[in-house]
């Protein structure tokens, strides 16, 4: 059962992380409340790794061979790196990390699938890029959608209300369905059966979105790109899509880097002089970092274990 120590601390880590993906632009907006968006976050990422987690386990399990022991070395140096992160209050790319780790494992044993590494590279640059598209896209036909309804203040704002609510249940659902992999597919087959490996993944985010989400919360909902509450909506419908897209193709992709990408169109529609660039750069670096830092972590505890 110590093996398993890793696979919970990186779930807790990437809870902690990654919820800020889900609610924070509507908390931050004073839409919805904090506790009531870790809660929901909670249930949702556990419903969505249950039922569309299973997916993502082949993809992370196949970058190359694990043991118990590898797989614990893996997952220990991905949930550090992601702890140091969030500790800048940072969000970052989890399956970066965990990608990263494995890559170190796999040069210690000189195995690596290059294929699936390949595929998994590609849809990281594609996950920005869909946030940003999806937003716009979604963007223009909410607001066409809003006008034509003719709605009064005290109504836009109940349907807003609302509409966070369901996006960001949305978007924990696809959170949990995409990100459990990052978790515990290291350990599917070797210690855990699929079953196994998304009910604990589930568990260790839902505790780290309880314990420790709050402020990378408010860097994403408030620190690139003030949002109002229509804007908070779109970043998180465009997100929770993108995120869920990746979920049923099996590649655990970055929630991180899906909202920010939408975040970034509201920017783009807003003016660009909204944009907080220095924000902006020290997210980009952490990005590059990421996969980095939890490399040299795999060689070193590769080395000393």
């Amino acid at each position: 059962m110590l093996q398993l120590f890793g696979a919970i601390f990186l779930g807790w880590a990437l809870g902690a992380n990654d919820a800020a993906n889900v609610f924070g632009t509507a908390v931050s907006s004073r839409m919805v409340r904090y506790s009531s968006a870790i809660l929901l976050t909670a249930l949702f990422v556990t419903a969505g790794a249950l039922l569309q987690g299973y997916a993502g386990l082949k993809t992370i399990g196949s970058l190359t061979s694990q043991t118990l022991h590898t797989a614990f070395i893996t997952s220990l140096s991905a949930a550090l790196t992601v702890t140091i992160m969030t500790a800048f209050k940072l969000p970052i790319s989890t399956s970066q990390a965990v990608v990263g780790a494995i890559l170190g494992i796999g040069l210690m044993q000189k195995s690596v699938n290059t294929a699936e590494l390949t595929k998994i590279v590609v849809c990281w640059v594609g996950t920005p890029a869909g946030g940003f598209v999806f937003c716009i896209i979604l963007y223009y036909t909410g607001l066409y959608l809003f006008r034509k309804c003719s709605l009064d203040m005290f109504a836009c704002d109940s349907a807003l209300r609302t509409g966070l609510v369901i996006a960001g249940c949305y978007g924990a659902y696809a959170l949990g369905a995409n990100n459990v992999a990052n978790v515990t597919g290291v350990y599917a087959g070797n210690l855990l059966t699929p079953f196994q490996a998304v009910l604990i993944g589930a568990a260790s985010i839902a505790l780290g979105t309880l314990t420790y989400s709050k402020d990378v919360m408010f860097t994403v909902g408030k620190s690139i790109v003030k949002l109002d509450a229509f804007s908070a909506f779109i970043t998180v419908v465009a997100h929770s899509v993108t995120v869920h897209l990746y979920a049923m193709i099996g590649v655990p992709v970055s929630s991180s880097q899906a909202i920010v990408g939408a975040v970034l169109a509201i920017g783009a529609i807003k003016g660009i002089q909204t944009i907080h660039f220095d924000i902006l750069w020290k997210i980009i670096l952490a990005w590059l970092f990421t996969p980095v830092v939890g490399f040299l972590f795999a060689l070193f505890f590769s080395s000393i274990l």
